[in-house]
């Protein structure tokens, strides 16, 4: 069983197929005629994004609002290994040649004039594995985290060690319309 796609109701098609093409590399794709509303497919590193028009404005998600213990999509650099060489997946490397450097993604969000939080976590063992995450909203308020998740090492749950959140943000939400501890796409 494999992951096909993932389903958002947004308040504007248009402004999220913008977002979800210009900002994380989807690709528009064909949409079977027979459905009798609004939305797109998107697609690419493997996955589906189906956008369907909202028909109450009240479902989605606070715009201004950023909380990682919340509902979130997360995407991270995937590679292959055969014979011990890298295989470059296309599209997707094409994508996170961008955002390998978490600074160049940062860069990409000012640029596109997005708010967005970052945050380290450290895990407190011998591996002092450190996780970059990079959450900001698409069009609709939904949250999405860029991260090097890859160097977390996949084990059996309770044979990790402790975790160690950043002591000044531990996971709080963001209200993002007031001052609060967040970066506005408009930061030098």
């Amino acid at each position: 069983m494999a992951l096909n796609h993932v389903s958002r109701l947004c308040r504007n098609v248009k402004d999220s197929i913008d977002f979800y093409t210009k900002v994380l590399g989807f690709v528009l794709t064909e949409r079977p005629p027979a459905f009798d509303f609004h939305g797109a497919w998107l697609f690419n590193y493997g996955v589906g994004i189906h956008l369907v028009q909202s028909k109450d404005q009240n479902r989605s998600p606070e715009i201004d609002w950023l909380d990682p213990m919340d509902n979130h999509i997360s995407l991270f650099r995937l590679q292959a290994y055969v014979t011990g060489a890298y295989i470059h997946l296309g599209a997707l490397d094409s994508f996170f040649s961008k955002c390998e450097d978490m600074e160049a993604m940062v860069k990409r969000l000012k640029e596109m004039k997005l708010k967005y939080m970052k945050r380290t976590v450290d895990q407190e063992d011998e591996s002092g594995t450190a996780i970059d995450q990079l959450f900001f909203n698409d069009p609709d308020g939904f949250m999405i985290e860029i991260c090097n998740c890859e160097n977390l090492k996949l084990v059996r749950a309770g044979s990790l060690g402790k975790i160690k959140l950043p002591s000044d943000r531990h996971n709080p939400p963001i209200d993002l319309k007031n001052n609060g501890d967040h970066h506005d796409g408009d930061d030098a």
